[in-house]
């Protein structure tokens, strides 16, 4: 492993946010969007850039790690000719350039820099991961050559609309988490895509989605959504997170009929309905709502795989009996709200 010649070789993971590892309150801050103390972006302004000749380069290394080498300009890479992966990360790059002799390169990690436009990855053919997290984007662009491409971290930018990836046909997995968009469109052509991750934006409808047929995850938590629609052709959906919005009633879901995990945890939902159709479920998540009525649980009966049930800050945590009760609704669950059940 390449790294920076003053300091200590550092292993970096170069999966998102999305695919953070971890307890299940740790998965729902990433898929939210958020990130914790320890993913933090760790640039600090006053640092000064480095010279990218003080800096060692081994031509031979595949995986080129050169993570918080406080470099300031991508340049001097020509040598590394047989990298399949190289990250960037927690740099202070300002500028996409000097990739284009890279062409083997599958994997370019860019997370924490200080980057305002994608730009110069035309060469880039081969890519097949691309990580421009916590940088300073305004748009998508500059992506077209990129046909391989299967995983996009755009996480944490200041993009405001979703578009320019209609020739990303490979792309499985597409993280705009923390962004400023405000309309979920452009996505017809995304006929691979597995995982969209919308978290924390502005998004007020779910709509646009009917072309994704192959979507396992859809995470569009802490947004403005204020009904629950537009899923019925998502048919191979698994995981749906939607919490922090302001949905009222739970509906819409009659052809989602695989759904593992269903999160609309703090919303404004007054009864569990609709769902008894949902017969694999394995977590569901309704914390932080107004249900008050025992006989809900009712909805859940033929989850035989119910594993986790969170209904804590609901008025039926209130009941003396909370627990005992869910757990005679529920007998096969075996986590209530962040509590493991001990036989």
């Amino acid at each position: 492993v390449s790294f920076c010649s003053y300091g200590t070789p550092q292993m970096v993971s170069l999966r998102g946010e999305s695919e953070e590892s971890g307890d299940d309150e740790t998965k729902r801050k990433s898929l939210n969007g958020e990130v914790d103390s320890l993913q933090a972006p760790s640039t600090v302004p006053k640092e000064s850039p480095v010279d990218m000749d003080t800096i060692t380069l081994d031509p031979d290394e595949e995986d080129v790690d050169l993570v918080h080498c406080r470099i300031g300009k991508i340049e001097g890479l020509e040598v590394l000719r047989k990298a399949k992966t190289i990250s960037l990360r927690q740099n202070l790059i300002k500028c996409i350039e000097n990739l284009d002799s890279l062409v083997s390169l599958r994997e370019l990690d860019l997370y924490d820099n200080q980057i305002r436009k994608l730009e110069n990855l035309q060469a880039l053919t081969e890519l097949e991961q691309l990580d421009v997290s916590f940088n300073l984007l305004r748009k998508i662009e500059g992506l077209e050559c990129l046909t391989k491409i299967t995983k996009l971290f755009l996480l944490h930018n200041k993009i405001m609309s979703i578009a320019s990836l209609d020739q990303l046909t490979s792309l499985q997995m597409l993280e705009l988490g923390s962004n400023r968009i405000r309309v979920i469109e452009n996505l017809d052509s995304l006929t691979s895509l597995e995982s969209l991750f919308l978290g924390t934006n502005k998004i007020s409808q779910l709509q646009n989605l009917d072309g994704l047929h192959s979507l396992t995850v859809l995470s569009i938590q802490s947004n403005r959504i204020t009904k629950l629609e537009g899923l019925q052709n998502l048919v191979s959906l698994r995981e749906l997170y939607l919490s922090h919005n302001g949905i009222e009633v739970i509906e819409g879901l009659e052809n989602n009929k695989k759904l593992t995990t269903l999160d609309i945890a703090a919303n404004r939902i007054k009864k569990i309905e609709n769902i008894s159709h949902l017969t694999e479920l394995k977590e569901f998540w309704m914390n932080d709502n107004q249900i008050d009525n025992w006989a809900d649980l009712d909805e859940l009966k033929n989850a035989k795989g119910l594993e986790t049930v969170y209904l804590e800050r609901n008025p039926l945590q209130k009941d003396p009996q909370y627990r005992r009760k869910i757990m005679l609704a529920l007998p096969n669950v075996r986590q209530i709200d962040a509590t493991f059940i001990r036989f």
